[in-house]
């Protein structure tokens, strides 16, 4: 008789806390991590901040190449080996910036971090979430990533704070042990089921609809594969438009310490990045109870436009009140986005080939985001500060709205479609 968990504790919750301290590693140490990175790198070495900054965006790009095989590896062979070499690498680029002595040395960190990034940011998340939920599927995605709001809370203050204490290399050296010897044996233990079937129970918890005998008479949920997917405007309008928010957002968390630091002071600058942390978990705290109900096309669209707004108002009205309400603001924003991208290209194309397809998205979006930091870098260099940089972020905001907007909900697939 096959094994089966009661529904209170359904074990695709047990999943979702996995991909939670995933989250709080990827993005404590990866995305919010990089802006430590970018002020510590520059000022013990003397580098310019638009060369450290081209060293995150290989970061970015190392994760791009590598998601479309993260992607299609979990659909056929689950999360469990991918999520342990992912930890392994992110905990070994971690360790390895604080040991840089060259530019060549720094990018290397950079790639060995950003093959781990791929296996445990959004990507690897969404895919090993996404058999174990179906009316659950956005608040399940919801609250894996408010890992990454905690990641921002956390590890970027404790990581400023032990900077302090012990210097650079120890610290980034610690953070990078931390990252293996939790999500290490996490991944080990309980990814040991790809999907709730193994378990004797359907998507979130539900018994079977059908003895297993009769199940070659039930309808198989539509199939899309990618070839059918790239096919259509939804997959693009989708792509493009978070690829332009995330362009600007990433850059802008990269360089969150840096544009802060002259106006509140290295620690300051560390509990405002926390600060930022917690206002995006809140952010994500409000999509998990929503994310549901929501036409979440619409939905995004409303939260770009208001990081438009925050991001036009901190260019035109410098000082310490401006950037902290600002940071607070978009932050609480900024979770979102990157929530809801996985939402709506698994509302629209379903769980079947989410990983594939999704990934197809994912490369896209990563892909332009991957420039954001070395984007801001040079424009900054050029113009001299940052308030030319954020006005014209907020334009990209603005055009990454009406992207969104202009996409429509596909037709169902034939259902004879293929992963490709």
């Amino acid at each position: 008789m096959s094994p089966r968990t009661p529904p209170s504790l359904f074990y695709g919750w047990r999943v979702v806390a996995v991909c939670f301290a995933a989250a709080v590693f990827t993005w404590g140490f990866g995305v919010f991590g990089a802006s430590v990175y970018l002020s510590e790198v520059t000022r013990t070495h003397g580098w310019s901040v638009a060369l450290v900054s081209g060293g995150v965006t290989v970061f970015y790009l190392t994760n791009v190449l590598a998601l479309t095989t993260i992607g299609g590896v979990i659909d056929r062979f689950g999360p469990r080996l991918v999520f342990i070499a992912g930890a392994l690498a992110l905990g070994l680029g971690v360790a390895g910036i604080g040991q840089v002595a060259s530019p060549w040395q720094l990018c290397a960190a950079f790639v060995v971090m950003g093959l781990g990034y791929a296996a445990l940011s959004l990507t690897g998340i969404s895919a090993a979430l996404a058999p174990w939920f179906e009316r659950h599927q956005g608040r399940s995605v919801a609250i894996a990533l408010t890992g990454a709001s905690v990641g921002a809370m956390l590890v970027v203050p404790l990581l400023v704070l032990a900077i302090e204490r012990f210097g650079f290399a120890a610290a980034v050296l610690g953070g990078g042990c931390l990252t293996a010897a939790v999500m290490v044996p996490l991944a080990a233990v309980v990814l040991r089921y790809r999907h709730p079937r193994e378990l004797g129970l359907a998507p979130d918890g539900d018994a079977p609809s059908a003895p297993s005998g009769s199940a070659q008479h039930s309808t198989p949920p539509p199939r899309w594969s990618r070839r059918t997917a790239m096919a259509t405007s939804a997959l693009w309008t989708a792509a493009a438009g978070f690829a332009l928010g995330l362009l600007v957002q990433v850059g802008f968390l990269t360089h969150h310490i840096t544009l802060a630091e002259p106006v509140l002071g290295v620690t300051g600058a560390g509990w405002l990045v926390g600060a930022t942390g917690l206002a995006a978990l809140l952010g994500r705290l409000l999509l998990a109870r929503i994310a549901d109900r929501i036409d979440a096309r619409r939905y995004t669209a409303g939260v770009l436009a208001l990081q438009a707004v925050v991001l036009a108002l901190l260019a035109l009205v410098p000082g310490a009140t401006m950037l902290i309400g600002a940071s607070l603001a978009y932050g609480f924003c900024l979770g979102q986005i990157t929530t809801l991208s996985p939402i709506v290209v698994r509302r629209e194309f379903g769980a079947a080939s989410f990983g594939a397809i999704y990934s197809v998205a994912a490369t896209v979006t990563q892909f332009s985001s991957a420039f954001g930091p070395g984007l801001y870098g040079v424009l900054r260099d050029l113009f001299g500060g940052y308030g030319p940089v954020l006005a014209i972020a907020a334009a990209v905001e603005l055009m990454a709205m009406a992207t969104v907007l202009a996409g429509r909900p596909p037709s169902p697939p034939d259902g004879s479609g293929r992963v490709t």
